[in-house]
């Protein structure tokens, strides 16, 4: 009588299975779960603890998550094509910047902004302000708060100490390689040393600074050292932003005066000054090496 009394509840406890086969079920069960998280965790899937909480733990691996973020859980990593663009737009913003003050498009004195300036190039503001910073920091403009970027004025003294400190740097380091480096080595800047002729010959003040950097650069690399290079080409950069205009240095950045070296016919003899260079340098004649090394930076030597 008594059991048939019984309730539902307790008719589906005495329906439960034996206690042995529960206890196995919920082992497999475990064991499954967990080779699951060892799975997922070692290829970067799933949300197991393995994996470090799922996307935590592929996002301290640099690794891209796919799924929508956790409440708690940091943003997932930029996909490095965005960052790829985003500097070669910056990258491109910043060569046409110097070339736009090499060829005296952005005249000294003179205030941009970068949203101006954007709409210019065809590109937001941001790639521009980047690259106006990164100018800033060379020193070819100055920031004027809440308006943009001065571009920097230079008068002939500062031309000429510019040209004073390169000459100081790359005067002894050309002569020092003029007595160490075999004549075949120097022969290989001969092509380099003829483009600055032909870019000379164009009228291409940006072309012409472009393929002049590049032969200075080639004849210091030949030292191996690479903060002298970067040093030096940062001068050369300097003096070359003010070769536009009267009273100032050329494209090289060397030789000042009133009438400047930014004139077609200053840049062509400046440019050939490279090939009696490198013929001096091929012969192993360190007076006339010496004697041109000090004409083309201005007399220094």
């Amino acid at each position: 009588m008594k059991q048939d009394m019984q309730g539902p509840a307790e008719g589906a406890a005495q329906a439960r299975p034996p206690r042995v086969p529960a206890q196995r079920a919920a082992r497999a069960a475990r064991a499954a779960r967990a080779a699951r998280e060892t799975v997922e965790a070692r290829t970067g899937g799933g949300s197991g603890r393995a994996g470090g909480r799922g996307g935590e733990g592929r996002a301290a691996r640099g690794e891209h998550t796919h799924g929508e973020q956790r409440h708690g859980e940091p943003a997932p990593p930029r996909p490095r094509g965005a960052v790829v663009r985003r500097s070669s737009v910056r990258g491109q913003v910043l060569d046409a910047l110097r070339t736009a003050l090499v060829t005296g498009e952005l005249r000294p004195g003179e205030v941009y902004s970068a949203p101006v300036l954007g709409e210019r190039f065809g590109v937001s503001a941001t790639p521009v302000r980047e690259a106006m910073q990164q100018l800033a920091l060379e020193g070819a403009v100055e920031v004027v708060p809440n308006k943009g970027f001065r571009v920097v004025e230079r008068g002939a003294r500062e031309l000429a100490e510019l040209a004073e400190v390169r000459a100081l740097i790359e005067m002894p380091v050309v002569l020092r390689l003029a007595r160490t480096v075999p004549a075949e080595r120097w022969a290989e800047l001969r092509p380099l040393a003829e483009a600055t002729v032909r870019a000379a010959s164009s009228g291409s003040r940006a072309a012409y600074a472009e393929a002049d950097r590049a032969f200075h650069r080639a004849v210091l690399g030949l030292a191996g050292n690479e903060q002298l290079v970067r040093v030096a080409e940062d001068l050369q950069r300097r003096a070359q932003w003010s070769m536009v205009g009267g009273g100032g240095a050329g494209a090289d950045g060397g030789r000042g005066g009133a009438g400047g070296r930014g004139r077609p016919g200053e840049l062509v003899a400046d440019a050939h000054e490279h090939t009696a260079l490198l013929d001096a340098l091929i012969a192993g004649d360190l007076e006339v090496v010496r004697a041109l090394v000090g004409e083309h930076f201005g007399g220094v030597g």
